[in-house]
């Protein structure tokens, strides 16, 4: 396993979200994940989902404490060395991200060719190989409005993993979207562990997960109360 940190890979420590900007309940939330960490945080609305991976991300402003990843504050950082830390973050959104005029295979790439300074050729070939494993006859060049759902949401796995991203934040596309991706999906999130990424899969109820429940390392749950360990039998 590839260590990118001797400590959390991420750590929230008491930090309040704004509730102003993000919706959530300003109260102190405090977790830690270590890298091949992987962790179910429960948010029944998916809109909190998104703010939740939003705070990850150190795009929320808080009212308290603070949100570090791979050591460095967040609100610590200017914009060069912001850059590079997220592009070392996929994500799986259900916030509408796809570009309307932008062809989706360049749209897959959107992140990485912002944050990264990788070549789109090597983007390119590793954006293809992805698309196979997940399930889709090849790199989508068509634009996002003219993919299925389940094509979208193949994608969006993509988009995700592209990169070999060191954390990765999951809003469950396994809800909904097709069943034969439960394999791929998985396989993907074990890969991405196996080397040492962090993974933070946000889901709504418990009838997917469940099949990788030995692989859990923790189970959260954030409501109206906060968020809050959730003891797993």
């Amino acid at each position: 396993m590839e260590t990118y940190s001797s400590g959390p890979l991420l750590e929230l420590n008491k930090a309040i979200p704004s509730f102003e900007e993000s919706g959530l309940p300003p109260l102190p939330f405090s977790m830690k994940l270590m890298p091949g960490d992987c962790v179910v945080v429960e948010v029944r609305d998916a809109a909190r989902a998104t703010m939740f991976a939003d705070i990850c991300s150190g795009l929320v402003p808080l009212d308290g404490g603070n949100v570090s990843f791979m050591g460095l504050d967040w609100t610590q950082m200017k914009d060069r060395a912001l850059n590079a830390l997220r592009g070392r973050i996929g994500r799986i959104t259900r916030r509408a991200s796809w570009p309307e005029f932008v062809p989706t295979h360049i749209a897959i790439m959107l992140q990485q060719l912002h944050h990264t300074t990788r070549p789109q050729d090597d983007l390119l070939q590793e954006a293809a190989r992805l698309a196979e494993w997940f399930g889709l006859p090849g790199l989508p060049t068509l634009s996002p409005a003219l993919l299925s759902d389940t094509d979208l949401c193949r994608a969006a796995c993509v988009r995700a993993f592209l990169g070999r991203p060191h954390l990765l934040l999951l809003e469950d596309p396994l809800e909904g979207g097709p069943q034969e991706l439960a394999n791929p999906f998985l396989g993907a999130i074990t890969e991405a562990r196996d080397r040492g990424a962090g993974v933070i899969w946000l889901v709504r109820g418990n009838a997917v997960w469940q099949r990788y429940r030995q692989g859990i390392t923790a189970s959260w749950r954030l409501a109206d109360d906060g968020l809050a360990a959730v003891r797993m039998a």
